[in-house]
């Protein structure tokens, strides 16, 4: 078994990285699934401002309800 287990689909995945739209750390196939979203540059601009400005615990954006 894999030490690892995905925030959102549950499974165990041997890479992983956290959210941009929230601190989800998610599998690879997860990640590709945000990459996807409509929402995702919106996403990832406001966790750019927010470590320029210092705040390296951004939260992020909130998860939208269909991902």
């Amino acid at each position: 078994m894999l030490g690892f287990v995905c925030d959102r689909c549950h499974k165990p995945a041997r890479a992983h990285a956290m959210s941009y739209f929230n601190t989800d750390d998610c599998c690879l196939d997860c990640l590709e699934k945000e990459r996807q979203h409509p929402d995702y540059k919106r996403a990832k601009e406001a966790e750019m401002r927010a470590v320029q400005r210092g705040d390296y615990n951004f939260p992020g954006v909130g998860r939208p309800s269909d991902l």
